[in-house]
């Protein structure tokens, strides 16, 4: 099993397809210097499926597809259809920003894919356009709906809230849950790839949208799907949930399961932490082992982490 030194059990590998995105969002896509990763560099699927095999072996039990938008990676089906046959695997799920849903949606269903998370962070036309930089609004609200009606369960839209930017929406997007059964989920903007537009000012923090929702509605609480992160409520007589994240107000580091899989090929115990362990090595010439490096990665996973930037941006780490 996995266990680190502090006793947290780690179950849940995050592992990034591609480090590509069709979508420019403007706390993903910065500013820096950032050159897309040579093709040569990214992981193949056969490597994908030895490194998930041996994390299953090792008594991992979930994994997450991430990117950049993952759904950029030609033929992801056949990698999900691969991963969801391993062994141990219980959960695999994928996070996107809901552009190709509408014609891969089906295949990654019958390939074997559980559940899904989809970005959402404004329900107003012209500032999605100024947030992602594409005119794709109607398609990814599509994409939603298409989840749903394909039975993946549950379906998550995570919004990243940012002050003086979508802050005013906050009640408008959480009653989405009013009427279709999704787990809406609010994130605190968080300091990744020296951002030139993170300020801690920027920053609303759980307990200013806990209350805004509170003044609409009583918040019931309501248990969290595999033990992450989210403290979850839902509205009285609500089809969906409401789901609170606070990775800078309130850390949540004590109860981390997590470790994630750059999409070159490198394994990191934190996102806050640029600390990683190349597996490109071993997969390609057999310089040591996976169960190594993973348990590597549990004696430097820190107690928890440090709000610092990150020398990677979001999509280079993957989400």
């Amino acid at each position: 099993m996995l266990v680190d030194h502090l006793g947290r059990k780690i179950e849940y590998l995050r592992i990034s397809v591609t480090d590509r995105c069709n979508f420019k969002c403007i706390y993903c896509f910065t500013h820096q210097n950032w050159k897309w990763l040579p093709h040569k560099e990214i992981l193949r699927f056969e490597e994908i499926e030895k490194i998930a095999t041996v994390f299953a072996k090792l008594g991992g039990k979930r994994i997450r597809l991430t990117g950049g938008e993952p759904l950029l990676r030609r033929n992801i089906e056949f990698l999900v259809q691969k991963l969801s046959q391993i062994a141990g695997i219980t959960d695999l799920s994928l996070t996107t920003n809901g552009f190709f849903l509408e014609n891969l949606g089906e295949s990654l269903k019958k390939a074997g894919l559980k559940r899904i998370n989809i970005s959402l962070d404004t329900l107003n036309k012209e500032k999605f356009e100024k947030l992602t930089g594409v005119s794709a609004f109607e398609k990814v609200l599509k994409g939603i709906d298409i989840a749903l009606e394909l039975g993946f369960n549950p379906v998550k839209i995570n919004t990243v809230v940012i002050r003086g930017f979508n802050d005013d929406e906050i009640l408008e997007i959480a009653k989405l849950t009013l009427e279709k059964p999704v787990e809406v989920r609010f994130i605190e903007f968080m300091p990744i790839g020296k951002n030139n537009l993170w300020d801690e000012k920027h920053v609303v923090t759980v307990k200013e949208i806990k209350k805004i929702l509170e003044n609409f509605s009583k918040l019931i609480p309501e248990s969290s799907f595999g033990g992450g992160p989210a403290k979850v409520f839902k509205w009285k007589d609500a089809k969906g949930k409401i789901g609170l994240i606070s990775p800078v107000s309130e850390h949540f580091c004590h109860k981390c399961n997590r470790l994630r899989i750059t999409a070159d090929g490198r394994l990191r115990p934190c996102l806050f932490s640029d600390n990683e362990i190349n597996l490109k090595p071993i997969l390609r010439e057999n310089r040591g082992t996976l169960e190594e490096a993973f348990f590597l990665a549990l004696k430097i996973k820190p107690v928890k982490h440090n709000l610092n930037f990150t020398l990677k941006p979001m999509r280079a780490i993957g989400g």
